[in-house]
């Protein structure tokens, strides 16, 4: 556990406040909800070169990085953003599991569940935002590439899919996750396969 609490992970309590001041944030900025954010991290965090804070960190309380308005308040709120930022790089750079910012959803207006792909869907979408922000990523010339890239962006309604043609072949193989455990651990696997390609770990 990290002694700095500039480092510690965030609680319960500190994810809550975060929650409210990105929904205090007010028109017309566009910030990102609480998985898309976790998504959107984890796609700064698996380029292969870093972000520079200031790029990345202006989309997450507008995705078209416009200003929000200074002060307390989004001083608290890129805090909190920040010190998630570093538990997730911790974690990926240590190959080490972590716990995807992925929300149960209400039942359908027939009382039908979610299905596990719509449950983690706001999650891949920030996840999305982010490589599309910073391409690097995806321009890295591995075929090792593709299955993860596939598995997340299955989640995706085929229509929306414009920007991952190279894929559709192997999208149309996967199988849709049989229940949200399964959804979130593929999150997490296919995170830690881009890294091992975008960020190889260094032979002792």
């Amino acid at each position: 556990m990290a002694t700095d609490p500039r480092l510690r992970p965030l609680g319960d309590a500190e994810r809550d406040q975060l929650e409210a001041l990105l929904d205090a944030l007010p028109p017309p900025l566009d910030p990102l909800d609480l998985s898309a954010l976790d998504g959107f991290l984890v796609g700064v965090l698996l380029q292969p070169r870093t972000i520079a804070t200031d790029r990345w960190l202006r989309l997450v309380t507008d995705t078209d990085g416009r200003p929000a308005p200074p002060g307390p308040p989004l001083h608290r709120l890129q805090a909190l953003v920040q010190r998630h930022h570093a538990e997730l790089d911790r974690a990926i750079a240590a190959r080490q599991w972590f716990d995807p910012w992925v929300f149960d959803l209400d039942a359908d207006a027939h009382g039908a569940p979610p299905l596990p792909s719509q449950v983690v869907l706001p999650w891949v979408a920030g996840f999305s935002a982010a490589l599309e922000a910073f391409p690097a990523l995806l321009q890295i010339d591995d075929a090792a590439l593709r299955e993860p890239l596939a598995v997340l962006y299955a989640h995706f309604d085929p229509e929306d899919l414009d920007d991952a043609d190279d894929l559709r072949d192997l999208i149309d193989d996967i199988a849709p996750p049989d229940s949200v455990a399964e959804a979130v651990e593929d999150l997490v696997r296919c995170t830690l396969l881009l890294a091992d390609i975008s960020r190889p770990r260094k032979r002792a």
